[in-house]
């Protein structure tokens, strides 16, 4: 099995910035993908960036594409969400995801193995 934990999550005003981080522990393959979700309130959950541990190849929703640069530490199995210039709609509940086969491409929640438990965003105007 594989736990994720995120944390990172705050208060910020609108044009300010964020860093996300969430751990993988456990039970994790060789080449994995890890990557980050979040849900608005009264929205359903969204894809917002992924990456690939092997190579590093990165992907992202187009809303965020240009603000969010996501990264990772492989030595410590750690992903990272930088967010600038953030918007009152990012606020959100921030999950990070882990996929064993190393496939970052998917969008779809549902194919994803692994789900932290979550970390605020709160982006005031």
């Amino acid at each position: 099995q594989v736990q994720l934990l995120e944390s990172g999550g705050g208060l910020v005003q609108a044009g300010g910035s964020l860093k996300l981080s969430c751990a993988a522990s456990g039970r994790t393959s060789s080449n994995y993908a890890m990557g980050w979700f979040r849900q608005a309130p009264g929205k359903e959950r969204e894809f917002v960036a992924a990456i690939n541990w092997s190579g590093g190849n990165t992907h992202y929703a187009d809303s965020v594409k240009g603000r969010f640069t996501i990264s990772r530490d492989n030595a410590k199995s750690t992903v990272y969400l930088q967010m600038n210039s953030l918007r009152p709609e990012d606020t959100a509940v921030y999950y990070c995801a882990l996929r064993q086969d190393g496939i970052f491409l998917y969008v779809s929640t549902r194919r994803w193995d692994y789900w932290g438990q979550g970390t605020q965003v709160t982006v005031s105007s």
